[in-house]
C-alpha cells in the first residue's frame, strides 16, 4: 500500500515551539468575535470569502481542482499523529520535516493549558519560494495550484527555504535537493487517493483537505461560512496561501 501505518512505538520528545512573532499573532486570534487574521486585520461579519478572495481571484488562479486546507486549531490535541503519517506516506528522514505542530503553554487558560497549532507548505497562490528559485526547480503546478519541487533540478542553494514565508521547506541529504509537503501528490493523490495522509490519520479531525473550486467540497463551503472567522498566516506577504485557519 501506498500509506503505510505510522510506528507507534516511536513518540515525540521534543516540542516544536512557535516563533515569537507567531505567538503575538495567535494570541489575538479568539479575542475579537468577528476573527482576527494573523496579519492583525480585523475580519468584518461577512464570509471569510469575501476578504480573502477579492473579486477576479478564482479567475486568476483558476486550477480544477484546486487543492486547499483547513485547520481547524482548537480540536487539534497534540497527538502528533499527522506527522507520523506524513513521514510514513512521504518518506520524510529524521532530520526533515512536511509538517510539524507548533505548541505553546497558556498558563492563564481555564482548563488546557497548551495550544497547538499544525503548519505545513502554505500552497501559496503567490509563492515567493517559486519566485526566488534561480533554477526553476520549484514551481507551481497548473492544473492543481501545488508547489512542487524538481528535485533533478535543485542545485542546493537553498534560496527559497530562506524566501519561504512560512519555514516550510529543508535540504533533504539523500536527495541532495530541498523537500517540502506536496499535498501528498507522488505518494497519494497521483495514485488515485482522495485525501492527505495527515487528514487520513488526525484523530480529531483536525485537517479538512479539499477542493477550493467545488462549492460541494467541505472545504469550499468551510471557507464560504458566515458563522465563523477564517484566516490565514502572514497575509501581509501576499502570498496568498491555500492553507486556512479557523476555530471549531
Amino acid at each position: 500500500m501506498i500509506f503505510k501505518p505510522f510506528d507507534t512505538e516511536k513518540i515525540f520528545t521534543k516540542s516544536e515551539k512557535i516563533s515569537e512573532m507567531d505567538r503575538r499573532d495567535f494570541l489575538k486570534i479568539g479575542l475579537v468575535v468577528t476573527g482576527v487574521f494573523a496579519g492583525g486585520s480585523i475580519v468584518s461579519a461577512v464570509s471569510a470569502a469575501e476578504k480573502l478572495f477579492p473579486s477576479g481571484f478564482m479567475d486568476k488562479y483558476p486550477y480544477k481542482p484546486h487543492y486547499s486546507m483547513v485547520i481547524r486549531v482548537d480540536r487539534c490535541i497534540g497527538c502528533r499523529r499527522c506527522v507520523k503519517g506524513c513521514v510514513s506516506a512521504n518518506a520524510v528522514p529524521d532530520y526533515g520535516w512536511r509538517t510539524k505542530v507548533l505548541e505553546r503553554e497558556v498558563p492563564q487558560a481555564i482548563g488546557q493549558k497548551r495550544e497547538f497549532i499544525p503548519v505545513l507548505c502554505h500552497q501559496c497562490n503567490n509563492p515567493p519560494c517559486v519566485r526566488a528559485c534561480p533554477v526553476v526547480a520549484t514551481y507551481k503546478n497548473k492544473a492543481n495550484g501545488i508547489v512542487m519541487m524538481d528535485s533533478k533540478k535543485c542545485i542546493g542553494c537553498k534560496i527559497c527555504m530562506v524566501a519561504c514565508p512560512y519555514n516550510a521547506r529543508y535540504f533533504n541529504e539523500e536527495k541532495h535537493a530541498i523537500d517540502k509537503c506536496d499535498f501528498c501528490f507522488e505518494s497519494r493523490l497521483s495514485h488515485g487517493e482522495k485525501n492527505v495522509a495527515c487528514s487520513v490519520i488526525c484523530p480529531a479531525d483536525v485537517r479538512v483537505f479539499g477542493d477550493l473550486s467545488n462549492p460541494q467540497d467541505r472545504v469550499y463551503k468551510l471557507i464560504h461560512q458566515l458563522q465563523k472567522p477564517v484566516w490565514v498566516l502572514k497575509k501581509e506577504t501576499d502570498a496568498k496561501p491555500n492553507i486556512f485557519y479557523m476555530k471549531g
